[in-house]
Parts: structure tokens; sequence; C-alpha cells
């Protein structure tokens, strides 16, 4: 397939004018654009252009408020809320990183919930500023029925994402953000769209057959990584991202959705920890890099962040490489005329 080569402005640019052109104030086409650039970048396609025309589809069916501003509330003493108020995540996400992180600081541990909002972006986006301030977190979020549970033949629980973070700091913090499914969803739909087999394991068809065909599971069902110990974790992660908050699960997600092809709405949780107020104040970030050391001392080891952070150094003196279908396509729903 034939790629062209864009900037990481080119891609924010592209990103911020498809979105604006289709009911995206500023605020909130800024606040998309740089996620879906954060991902391109860092080479996670799945959730970089390929992500737009879904974020399009979201505003043009009505679904989602692209003007909307979200509110920061006060639930309790270790608890905030953001009301999304119908709009994307990410600036949701925004408007509550500060008082988040303010909060851990002041009692050592802080909780968000994010209602009413739509997610359609990676998680490690969101951890990555608050580890940066030296704050430990972690993020849940949930989906659309994706994955059959352990012994099922039917999606039921969505691919369920856990993330966390942990400040380093003078080094890049460790962030890792993983499916509770064997494979991110949007990695199948990229080897549908390209025609390649995934590996096995990934998913079933319709009828509950194994197979590799990412058509057919996209058809059928996902499954969880590790078997009944995924499927665990995909269940903690409703139950935390819907029971918990009072979000949709799974389920009740898609008897709400317009099916579109943009995201669902649905909450999120994120837990915050300072290591200063765990007991170990003047020696938990010496301790810790120590445990880094030995760890990535072991033949073979690398960290769960350090693919992007390497992608990232490339991509932002050399731009990345995108499919030129998919560039043609966000041009075209920015109001560009087709590349010469």
């Amino acid at each position: 397939m034939e790629r062209v080569a864009l900037s990481v402005d080119d891609v924010r640019e592209l990103t911020r004018a498809a979105l604006a052109r289709h009911g995206c104030d500023d605020e909130n086409a800024a606040a998309v654009a740089e996620v879906v650039t954060a991902a391109e970048r860092d080479g996670c396609p799945s959730h970089g252009l390929f992500r737009v025309p879904g974020y399009v589809a979201a505003l043009k069916s009505g679904k989602v408020n692209g003007k909307a501003q979200p509110s920061v509330d006060r639930l309790a003493a270790g608890v905030l809320k953001v009301d999304g108020h119908g709009g994307f995540a990410p600036l949701a996400l925004r408007c509550g990183r500060a008082p988040l992180v303010d909060l851990a600081r002041a009692q050592g541990i802080a909780a968000e919930v994010l209602t009413d909002i739509y997610h359609f972006a990676a998680l490690w986006t969101e951890l990555e500023p608050i580890a940066e301030q030296g704050i430990a977190v972690f993020a849940f979020t949930s989906y659309l029925p994706s994955v059959a549970p352990a012994g099922a033949k039917r999606a039921f629980f969505g691919t369920n994402p856990m993330a966390f973070g942990w400040p380093r700091g003078s080094h890049p913090p460790m962030v890792f953000d993983q499916a509770s499914a064997a494979m991110a969803r949007g990695e199948i739909q990229i080897a549908a769209r390209d025609g390649h087999p995934v590996r096995a394991g990934a998913g079933i068809d319709a009828d509950g057959n194994p197979t590799t065909d990412p058509a057919s599971i996209l058809g059928g069902a996902q499954l969880p990584f590790g078997g009944y110990k995924g499927s665990a974790i995909a269940l903690m992660v409703e139950l935390l991202a819907g029971g918990l908050i009072g979000e949709a699960f799974a389920f009740e997600a898609a008897q709400q959705d317009n099916k579109d092809g943009g995201p669902p709405r649905g909450g999120e949780l994120l837990i915050a920890l300072d290591p200063m107020h765990f007991g170990d104040r003047e020696r938990w970030h010496a301790h810790s890099e120590r445990f880094f050391t030995e760890l990535c001392g072991l033949d073979g080891v690398r960290l769960p962040a350090d693919r992007r952070h390497a992608n990232r150094q490339s991509s932002l003196s050399g731009g990345v490489q995108v499919p030129a279908p998919l560039v043609d396509e966000v041009r075209g729903l920015a109001g560009l005329p087709p590349r010469a």
C-alpha cells in the first residue's frame, strides 16, 4: 500500500481541520488533535489518523457535542467528578488533570470519575502528563461489546483497557496501556483493512470457531488475553468504569449507541497516588530506579514505553508514514483538495 510522509504538525492540523469542519469548537478540536497526533507520532497508528473518520461520524450523526464544556466537581474528600456533557473525552481529561494532581499531592491519593464522555483514544496519552508531575496513576475505561468472556462464544465485555503510569524523575515515565483483549481492536481493524491475518488466539468467528482472519473476528468476537485471567480483568474494568461510577456497562453502551462508527458514550476512572505520602518519602525514587536498572539489565528486556519513546524521537525529526487512502480520506473530511 502506498504511504505518504507527513510531519507531526501535518497530522495535528489535518485532524484539527477535519473536526472543526464538522462541528468541534477550537478547544475540543485541539484536545482531540493532540491525542491523535501523539498516537501517530509514537507508532500507535490504530489510535492515530485511523480514528479521525470515527470522530467525524460521531459529530455528523449528532451523537457527540463538539462544543461541550466539561465541568469539575468534588464528590467526596478524595473523589473528583468531571462531567463531559456529551463531548469527546480529551478535553474532559485535560480539564480534570490539574485538579486530580493537586488533590493527590494534598492527601496522597485521589480518584477522578469521568462521565458522559465519548472515549476513542489510547490511555497512555492521558497518564503520561500526570506521571511527568511525579504522580503514579491508573486508568480504566470500557467500550462496546467486543470480547467473549472465557468460555463464551459471543462478545459481552468491551476491550476494556487499563493503564498505569509511574514517575521516573529525569527519565520519561514508565507507562503501560493494554487492552484486556488479546489484541487491541484497532489493530484487528487495521489488519482487516490491509488484508493480512492476525495471530492465533486473537478471536473467534460468528460460529465460535478460532480464526486468524481479522474480518471474521470483527464479525464474531475477540478473545481475552490469558483466558480466564484476562476475562477477570475485563470484568473488573466493567465494574470500575461502569458500576462504580454510574456509567454504562459495555452491553448497555451498545443498546444506547446509534452505530455511526464513532465511540460510544461511557465513563472512565483515574486513581492517582503521590509517592511522597506513602512512607518512603526520602527513598522511593532512588529505590525504584534501582529496580528499573536491575530489570533492564536482563537480556531481552525493555520497559513498556521504550518503543513509544524511540518512535517519538524518530517521528519528531523525520515525520510519519501514513497509508495514502487514509490521508486522502482525512483530507476530504477536512475539506482540502486531493493530494497533487
